[in-house]
Order: C-alpha cells, then sequence, then structure tokens
C-alpha cells in the first residue's frame, strides 16, 4: 500500500562502501511532522538523508532495506557558501527551476521567484534577483537555496544541517522560518543536526544516531529529559539547558 503523501518510511536501511556504514536502521516520518535526527559527525545521519534522495556520494550504495517516500521530496544542505552556481544571477538559477517545475514564460517563472524570495523573508527581492551568490550573505544564501527547494513544491523537505555555517541569530531566523513554512504549507520535515539544542527547537520527535545505529528515539521532550542511552545522555548534558527548548517544540 502507497503511503500518504508527506510520509517517509526507511526499514532496516543498511549503507556499504569498503565497510558498511549504515546498520539496519528503521525510521518514519507522518504527514506534516518535524522529525530530528541528532549524531555526532560519521554517525550515518546525513547519508540517510541521501539515500531517501538516491544521492550517496560515489563508492557507496544501498545494500539492505527499503526507503518509501509518499510525494515529492526537495533537500536543503549544509554549506550555503558552496552552492550556488556563482556565475549565475540567483534570480535567474530559481526561474529557470521554476520553469522546469510549472512550464509557462520566462516573465511568469522570474515572478514566481521573486514571490518565492518573499516566502523566505529576503528583504528587497527585486534587487535580489539580480545578483550573484558572492554578493549575498551566508544567511541569504541559504534562504536562496530553501527557495529553490519550495519551488518544486515538495511533501518532505531534508534538511542537512541547514544552519550550522550560520551564526548564532542568523541561525534563529531560519529556524523560525523553517518552522513557519511547515506550518503554513503543510511540509513534512526531516531535520539533520549534530546540535541536539537546534533539533529540539523545531522537531516534536528525535531519532539519535551513533556509529551508523539508531540508538534512541522518541518525542523530544522525553529525549531531552528523560534520556535512556547513554550516548543520548552525553548529548544532552553537553546542551543544558534544554528542558524550555522542548517544552517550545513538543508537538
Amino acid at each position: 500500500m502507497s503511503l500518504s503523501r508527506g510520509a517517509l518510511a526507511v526499514t532496516g536501511l543498511r549503507i556499504t562502501g569498503e565497510t558498511e556504514l549504515v546498520h539496519g536502521i528503521d525510521l518514519s516520518l507522518e504527514p506534516g511532522e518535524a522529525l530530528g535526527i541528532v549524531g555526532e559527525s560519521g554517525s550515518g545521519k546525513t547519508l540517510t538523508l541521501r539515500a531517501v534522495t538516491g544521492l550517496l556520494p560515489r563508492g557507496l550504495r544501498v545494500s539492505g532495506g527499503q526507503v518509501e517516500v509518499g510525494g515529492r521530496v526537495a533537500m536543503i544542505f549544509q554549506d550555503p557558501l558552496s552552492y550556488p552556481d556563482p556565475m549565475t544571477r540567483v534570480g535567474s538559477l530559481l526561474a529557470e527551476v521554476c520553469r522546469a517545475r510549472h512550464g509557462g514564460s520566462v516573465v511568469s517563472a522570474r515572478a514566481r521567484a521573486r514571490d518565492l524570495f518573499a516566502d523566505v523573508r529576503l528583504p528587497d527581492p527585486d534587487a535580489l534577483l539580480r545578483r550573484y551568490p558572492h554578493q549575498l550573505s551566508g544567511g541569504q544564501r541559504q534562504r536562496v537555496l530553501l527557495a529553490i527547494a519550495l519551488a518544486t513544491e515538495p511533501d518532505i523537505l531534508l534538511c542537512d544541517e541547514p544552519t550550522t555555517a550560520l551564526d548564532v541569530t542568523v541561525q534563529a531566523e531560519v529556524l523560525a522560518l523553517l518552522a513557519e513554512l511547515r506550518a503554513g504549507r503543510g511540509l513534512s520535515l526531516l531535520f539533520v543536526s549534530h546540535d541536539l539544542a537546534v533539533v529540539a527547537s523545531l522537531c516534536g520527535r528525535v531519532v539519535v544516531f551513533r556509529d551508523g545505529v539508531l540508538v534512541e528515539t522518541g518525542l523530544t521532550a522525553d529525549i531531552v529529559n528523560r534520556p535512556t542511552h547513554v550516548y543520548t545522555k552525553a548529548l544532552v548534558d553537553a546542551v543544558l539547558p534544554l528542558p524550555a527548548l522542548a517544552e517550545v517544540s513538543g508537538e
């Protein structure tokens, strides 16, 4: 039976290169839910997202398990300074994505691009359409990438540490924007981070990865206030105080 739009089911996922890197992961995402995946570098969280999109790095493959997706998926990545094409105006890039998705004229695609820039709270969208990536701040580039993802009209948005390269103030603004877009558009979010505090501020449920294994999962408030695995306890201790954040994100 096919999944509902916005739902995701990962069952027994194994990812292998020269050795196995992800060891039989099970997780699910309900329509409209925000699920956080937290863990240290190398824990397998980003590889899991890439397996969902079919964009695993060269030399790696899904060697077991199944990924089922309900609807359209888009992804935003960790480092906005590495994207997009430095030789293309950001408005032209976004308009191209809009035309690929909706067809229509260049004029209508550019108007759609302007609306998307406004949706992601970029100031003076008309001026920004004419700029190149190097003329934007890191926070503005991340919003451009978010607008590009939204142009595909996804049901599920995969977020691979999208705030890591941003300062604290801009990070908070992007997290608030993601929460607003999720509510307004009915998006499902799968949000990866090494920072439990960031995940707790946005997600109602958390999955904890370590060394390619899912070690604990549960409601954010339970994970923060009553962690059971020693690794989860260490994550919580590293970013105290967390209970107030958990109250914000509880669903």
